[in-house]
Parts: C-alpha cells; structure tokens; sequence
C-alpha cells in the first residue's frame, strides 16, 4: 500500500519542484493587496517561493512574482516579503 501522496509546487524563483510544506505562499488577496500567507488557506491567488531570499531576489528579477500573481508588485512588497521570510520584521 501506497502512501499518502505529497502536494508538489513550484517556487517561482528558481523554478524547482518541492513538497508545498517546504514552500511559503504569497497571496494576491481579492483587494490586490499581497502578502505572505503563512497558513496556506487566505483567499486570493497565490504563488510559492523557497524560503530563502535569493529565490525572492530572482523572482522580482525575472517578475515571476507579477506573472504568477497576474498584478504589478511593488519594490516595497518585494523588501518587505524579503524581511519576513528572514524573519526580521
């Protein structure tokens, strides 16, 4: 017997496949606000990214972020996701 099959996703910055519990999501909320959605579950479209910077430096370089989340992210929404996934806030 199998077991349980483990969601995959793709982080936008350096492209790679990984369980979703090892990913972080970034939410473009129904008000077009964005944000990390540290529960997984906020409404609005999402995009997952590795929790390291370097994958968030890449992904603001290349705008996966703003194809991902169909909207223009702002350079401040980009330090600030940066300042939480370090977890200086």
């Amino acid at each position: 017997m199998a077991g349980k099959k483990i969601p995959m996703r793709m982080c936008v910055g350096c492209r790679q496949m990984r369980p979703k519990k090892e990913l972080l999501r970034i939410v473009r909320t129904p008000e077009n606000e964005i944000k990390l959605d540290r529960t997984g579950k906020a409404s609005g479209r999402g995009a997952y990214i590795c929790p390291a910077v370097e994958c968030l430096e890449k992904a603001q370089k290349i705008r996966a972020l703003e194809r991902a989340l169909e909207h223009k992210v702002e350079p401040e929404v980009f330090e600030r996701l940066g300042k939480e996934i370090t977890g200086r806030e």
